[in-house]
Parts: structure tokens; sequence; C-alpha cells
């Protein structure tokens, strides 16, 4: 006798689809009718799945978590996990295996920001409904189906972040005070802006600053700062008549070979050569 009851799609992405995109190798969904353990290890794939109905237990990086429904769990499977049934109260379960350019860099940034890889949704409809769009997608659009897939996996991962960041990233008052801080740069993004000036004027520590920006926001402070002033340089490269000096200080460099070196590395190229490109 059967211990579940299964509808999945596996498939074989094609060679660009590996190389370029987020593709799927497994989507489906699944009903236990018994406990019956599903056991992997050194798998190249993250698993992502959520609990509809039922209850059971999941095993992953040495310790065991109980599950039930609303519950979503996202994880990295070279690590060896496994999860199983309740008896008394059988679940059942969306899940979709995937992998792909950048997966291992989604994964890896989404725990350095402290988020957990078992989570309760506030609203799981959102979750089950891309994973339903995503199943859709592999059963009616063959001709594009590696490239809507990418969207809904993508979709998926955002919502993993979205959720995530208001529970996981401190008191309320911490994250207010850091999207004040995120909005100040883009307003004095052509000043001298420094940490001990950010933490004097928001009251908060700047190695507190420092970590918490971070995890909050998934790039450094002086990052940020600095992709904000290169992208106000670019539209000045663009539509003004400004010298590359001129352009450099009102973006906050104030030595235009410096500019001239963080633009390069940015971008590929120098500000006049951008400048004549576009």
């Amino acid at each position: 006798m059967a211990k579940s009851t299964s509808n999945r799609i596996i498939s074989t992405p094609s060679q660009y689809a590996r190389e370029h995109y987020l593709y799927v190798q497994e989507v489906g969904t699944l009903q236990s009718l018994e406990p019956h353990i599903s056991k992997r290890q050194n798998l190249s794939s993250f698993l992502f799945f959520a609990v509809l109905d039922g209850e059971g237990i999941l095993s992953y990086e040495a310790k065991t978590y109980s599950l039930s429904a609303g519950d979503c769990v996202w994880l990295d499977c070279t690590h060896p996990y496994s999860h199983e049934s309740s008896a008394n109260a059988p679940w059942s379960l969306m899940w979709v295996h995937f992998n792909g350019k950048d997966a291992a860099e989604y994964y890896e940034s989404y725990k350095q920001q402290g988020n957990p890889f078992l989570f309760r949704p506030r609203n799981l409809v959102l979750f089950t409904n891309t994973l339903s769009q995503l199943y859709q997608a592999q059963q009616d659009t063959a001709s594009l189906a590696d490239i809507i897939s990418h969207k809904y996996i993508t979709d998926l991962i955002t919502l993993c972040f979205t959720e995530n960041r208001t529970e996981h990233s401190g008191e309320y008052s911490i994250l207010e005070k850091l999207n004040q801080i995120h909005a100040y740069l883009e307003e004095h993004y052509g000043e001298k802006i420094t940490l001990e000036l950010l933490s004097s004027q928001f009251f908060i520590s700047k190695y507190h600053l420092s970590r918490e920006y971070r995890k909050t926001f998934g790039s450094n402070l002086s990052e940020d700062l600095t992709a904000r002033r290169i992208s106000h340089a670019k539209s000045m490269l663009r539509f003004s008549d400004g010298s590359v000096e001129s352009i450099a200080q009102s973006c906050g460099f104030q030595d235009a070979g410096y500019f001239i070196k963080v633009f390069k590395k940015s971008e590929g190229m120098t500000p006049l050569e951008y400048r004549k490109k576009w």
C-alpha cells in the first residue's frame, strides 16, 4: 500500500537555463497517508516546502524540529536532512527542488542576514500561490517554461527575504531608524558621510549600525553609499555637460582621480567612455 500520494513534475532544463537561470528540478504536492521518512544528502539542490495541513518532523543541521500547518522551510540540500509525517496527523506539502545561477549566493545572503530556514509566514497563500504558478508553468508553457520558472523561483526567494525582514531585524524602532538612515543617504549622497556622523545623528552605536544595516539591506553602508553616488554620477554624465571633476564633487567624491577609479571598477569603463556610449 502506498505511504503517500503525490503529483510531481521532474524537469530537465536546457543547458542555457542551467547556465543563466534559476531552474526547477522537481515541483509538486504530497499527501502522506502514514509515516514515511524521506532522507537526502549531498544533493546539488535547494528545497523549499510549505506545510498545508497536518504535522511532522524535520531533521537538519544536527537538530530536530516539529512542523505543522503554516510552516515553511528552505533548505540547502548539500547538507543531510530528513523529514517525516506524523502518524496521527499526516501532512500535506507543496514543494520545489531548484538550483541554478546564483542560487547558492541567494541562500548564503539569506542566512548571513540572520534569517531562519524554518519560519511561519503571516500569509501562507502568497507562498502557495507562487508554488502553484511554478507547477503550472512546468505543465503548460513548454517553450517558455525555463524563463517563467526562473521568474517564479525568484518571486519565492523574494518572499522569503521580505517575510523575515521585519521579524528578524530586531526591534521595530531599530528597523525604523535604519530606514531613516537609508533615506538620509539618498538625500545627502553628495556630502561627506561617515559612520561616526550617522552614529551621532541617529543615536546608534556605529558597530551596531554597521552590523544591522548589512543584515537589513544586504550590503554594507559604504557599498550602498558608493552605489548611490555612482548612479547619480551616471545620470549627470548622460544628462548634463558638467566636467568629470564637477560631477565627482557633486556626488561626494572629493578627488576626481579616485572617482574615475571607483567608476571604472563599477562600470568597466571611465566616466568619459560611459558618457560617449550612452
